[in-house]
């Protein structure tokens, strides 16, 4: 997989684009919707009931409904490569399948009107690489919240005993918090391993800690965390619906509350194939780990998310809130 990000900061802008890039030839895919106000595209094509069963990017972007055209650009850009389903014998002739889900951010720059378009698509599909996804403030995360705090994205892998490996790629913009507000610690701290972010210490005398964390609370308002997890086993589109579907419990465990009616969580499955079919006893395997995967992603978004200002407000990050 290749991960690109392109964002606007500034000018009325807090905003940007995320892309999930398989090969050529595409990934096995699947989705799980569980918020009550998602914004998708594509999603009904990856039913496995349908003819389609690879997807050739995944996009995930701010803006709320408005940023699904950044899809249209990674679609375009996609087709006139000749990447994309073939829907006739002549060469080049292909529909590219680019599935999308959106997080409201919509004024947080300044300006509503400030929202990812076709040409944000097409830069973030063009700073797509491979290696490990910058984190934080960039992509599809720059104008993300999670409780009041500052948002971002946020990744994080494991390995299996048989050698498959699942990665969790989320966008962290929830109503509800990251936060235990008794403690002041990550939901997610106590699943975070030593390839994460390090927690911030937190002072021996909790209680302004708890009433910084208190007033940087904001009401909830809409919002949504959105994300991919992919592995390299080889899954069917049922499997791959299956693993996005257990990705959100992995995002239970981390915020709090999930799937309100404000919120549009939605997560896809991805597979890219190039190792072979997974056992029942490696697909359990899979889906405990993309679970853990999900909850140290959120971990490592709200982590390496940094305090911004722009002309729609200040947002202060959970490790400048501890700080003080």
């Amino acid at each position: 997989m290749r991960v690109g990000h392109a964002q606007r900061i500034g000018d009325g802008a807090l905003t940007g684009t995320t892309v999930v890039v398989p090969g050529p030839d595409g990934a096995v895919a699947g989705v799980d919707v569980r918020g009550g106000g998602p914004g998708t595209r594509e999603t009904d094509a990856l039913d496995p009931r349908t003819l389609v069963d690879r997807v050739h990017a995944v996009v995930l972007s701010g803006g709320s409904a408005y940023g699904l055209a950044a899809a249209t650009g990674v679609m375009d850009t996609l087709g006139e490569a000749g990447t994309g389903f073939p829907v006739s014998p002549r060469a080049g002739e292909v529909v590219p399948i680019v599935p999308a889900a959106v997080v409201f951010d919509l004024g947080r720059g300044g300006d509503f009107r400030a929202r990812p378009d076709a040409a944000l698509g097409v830069d973030a599909l063009r700073a797509a690489v491979d290696g490990p996804s910058a984190q934080g403030v960039v992509g599809a995360g720059t104008g993300t919240l999670v409780g009041g705090l500052k948002g971002g994205v946020g990744t994080a892998s494991v390995g299996l005993d048989g050698g498959d490996t699942v990665t969790a790629l989320c966008v962290v913009n929830a109503a509800g918090s990251a936060v235990d507000p008794r403690t002041g610690e990550l939901w997610a701290a106590r699943h975070l391993t030593g390839e994460d972010a390090v927690p911030p210490v937190l002072p021996a005398d909790r209680g302004p800690l708890l009433e910084r964390l208190a007033a940087a609370a904001a009401p909830p308002t809409l919002n949504t965390t959105i994300g991919v997890v992919w592995t390299d086993a080889t899954l069917t589109v049922a499997q791959c619906s299956k693993l996005a579907a257990v990705a959100h419990d992995g995002l239970a465990r981390a915020i709090r509350p999930v799937h309100g009616m404000t919120d549009g969580d939605t997560f896809f499955g991805l597979s890219t194939t190039e190792r072979p079919a997974p056992d029942l006893a490696g697909l359990q395997g899979l889906l405990t780990g993309a679970a853990d995967a999900v909850t140290r992603a959120v971990g490592n978004a709200v982590l390496a998310a940094e305090t911004v200002s722009v002309a729609g407000g200040t947002y202060r990050s959970y490790r400048d809130v501890v700080t003080g």
